[in-house]
């Protein structure tokens, strides 16, 4: 999956979908488009702290709910429990332990989320 498709899927396709599984470079290009954008807002935050704040709001408003649901197919991808995202409570060691599932590789067969996502022609 490629950096467009990932943020296609994330934001279109599956913004609420909480269950399935997401590869990992469906997770991680999704999360690189939004570090991305909040860079930007960074730098306008710096020329106007106004603007800077409302796009913060805004941008963390519309993302909050596919940046859940991509994390948990992605814990689902690896044969995890979506219950393991209330780790992000814990400070620095559930981040973590987080991090670290994230990047186990995924499951190659079919586990109790579905099948193993699909990779794209490009990648193999």
């Amino acid at each position: 999956m490629d950096f467009k498709q990932a943020i296609e899927t994330c934001v279109r396709t599956k913004y609420a979908t909480f269950s399935g599984r997401a590869s990992r470079s469906e997770f991680w290009w999704f999360f690189l488009g939004t570090f991305i954008v909040n860079v930007v807002i960074n730098i306008l935050g710096r020329v106007s702290t106004t603007i800077g704040v409302v796009l913060s709001i805004v941008f963390f408003l519309a993302t909050i709910v596919p940046i859940l649901a991509v994390a948990a197919r992605r814990l689902h991808d690896s044969g995890k429990s979506a219950w393991f995202l209330l780790l992000y409570l814990i400070p620095f060691i559930g981040w973590i332990v987080l991090l670290i599932f994230y990047l186990l590789p995924s499951d190659p067969k079919a586990n109790a989320h579905g099948a193993p996502p699909v990779a794209s022609p490009a990648a193999a």
